[in-house]
This record gives C-alpha cells, structure tokens and sequence, in this order.
C-alpha cells in the first residue's frame, strides 16, 4: 500500500543552513550544482534565511573530452572540477559554498562540526558500482563519519535513460521501521555490485559518451530531481520517492513510496 513521507525533523539545535554534501562534478553533478542555487533562494523567500550550505567533492580534473559535453572550458584542463564549478556559483550567485578536491571515501571526515557532524543530504551523482558500494557501506552504518546522514539522493543514467532515488540510510539517525525509504542500493543492489564489473559507460565525461549518451539526459535527471526535493522541503511530504525517466518514449515514472512493493522488490533481487 502507498504511504506519504512526512520530512523529518531538521532543525538543528544550532539553528543552522541545511548542509549538503554533493558526490561528483561530472555530467549530472554539474546540472545539479547549477540548480541547487534556485533552491537556497527559493527556501529564504519560504522563510528559512539560512538556506542550504553546499560542499561539492570530487578528486577529478578537466580533460579536453570533458569540455564536449560538461560546462568546462580549455581553460580549465588540469584544473579540479569541484573548485572550478564552485567558484562559479559563488561569484555569479554570491556564495560561500565550498569544495573538497577528493575522491569520496568511507573513512575520511564529513562537512560537519565537531559539534554537529550531521549532513542533512548527500546527492551522489557517480557513475561506477564500486563508488556506489563504497557510499553504501559508509552511510548504512551506526558507527564512522558518515553515522548521522539523514537523506541519500543518489542519480544515474546511461544513454537515453536514467533514474533518481530518495532513500534514508539505515544508520544513528534513520533507525529500523517499515517507513523507513530505502535507498537506491537497498532497492537496486546490482548497482554497487563490483563482481558484475563496471558498465559500458565507465566515464560520462568520455569522448565516446556523447555518441552513447544523449546530451539533455543530465539536465532532465537534475531538474526532476531537485523538483521532488523542493517539494519536500517546501511542503514537509512526498508520496513518491524517485523515478526513472526514459527519453526515447519521453515518459516518466515515478518510484511510489510503498512498503510491500520494497519488500517485494528486495526478494526479487535475491
């Protein structure tokens, strides 16, 4: 049966901006970090002048193939992609966001405090089953840096389709209960399955991806993405919790928030 998400409790006893942590500044993190402005805007106007304070991670540089596609250009080869793009959004937009120049690990620190080690949302925007793996075995865990993540966006695509899914860790913060939303990997476990190998698609900013991914399926994913995330912020619900969009029927369809078909879902992947 479908159930609604109610938001949890965000409000920190620091009265502080929501914290997000954006994985990846490739195809999909890009079209995500230049929409994510539009979103701490939009919550100032609805009454939470803090907004949203963002840290993009990634230990990838510019290539010359990622200017074909990516929002980079020949200036920017050799540069790291984080810093480049979060430079950009803070000059236009007037900001004091922040980049790690790194690849995500479980073991290294989050963007929190000492004091409050809580990441309000991770959007993970990879594209290799074993960074999935690894983000998985990090945030569905109630020990390590990564114990107090309350929701995990987590996108994908190949080359005319792909999906977005909203989960909640099992972890300190999102205990056992039916309700819980299950994340990508809980639902779709063969995506962080490293004995399958990677997909043809090893490197969205390859040379090769723009015969094989069309070129408006990033900014489809993010858009759609970040739609369903304001809503939750804007409206405290959701009763859905992702969805996959395929270009060639130009159809979207989203994922329900429905306890028995996740069980369901689970034994068929077993």
């Amino acid at each position: 049966m479908k159930i609604v998400h109610t938001l949890s409790n965000l409000d920190s006893p620091y009265r502080r901006a929501l914290r997000v942590l954006l994985i990846g500044s490739g195809g999909n993190g890009s079209a995500v970090l230049f929409g994510l402005p539009y979103l701490h805007r939009a919550l100032e106007a609805w009454g939470r002048p803090e907004g949203i304070d963002v840290t993009v991670m990634d230990g990838d540089v510019v290539s010359p193939t990622n200017c074909v596609r990516q929002p980079f250009g020949a200036a920017d080869v050799g540069h790291n992609k984080a810093t480049i793009l979060v430079n950009r959004v803070n000059i236009f937009h007037g900001l004091a966001w922040r980049s790690e120049e790194c690849f995500f690990s479980q073991h290294t620190g989050n963007p929190g405090t000492a004091y409050d080690s809580t990441i309000d949302f991770v959007i993970s925007c990879v594209d290799t089953r074993a960074a999935r793996r690894e983000m998985h075995e990090a945030f569905q865990s109630c020990s390590g840096p990564w114990r107090n993540l309350r929701y995990w966006l987590d996108l994908g695509n190949n080359e005319s389709n792909g999906q977005f899914v909203l989960g909640q860790p099992l972890n300190d913060i999102n205990r056992r209960s039916r309700t819980r939303l299950r994340t990508v990997t809980e639902l779709f476990p063969s995506i962080m399955d490293i004995s399958q190998g990677e997909g043809p698609l090893p490197n969205c900013s390859a040379a090769e991806a723009l015969s094989r991914q069309e070129p408006f399926i990033n900014s489809v994913l993010a858009a759609s993405a970040l739609a369903m995330l304001t809503r939750l912020l804007r409206y405290g619900s959701l009763n859905h919790h992702g969805a996959f969009y395929n270009a060639e029927p130009g159809r979207t369809t989203p994922i329900p928030i429905d306890p028995e078909a996740w069980n369901k879902q689970v034994k068929l992947q077993r």
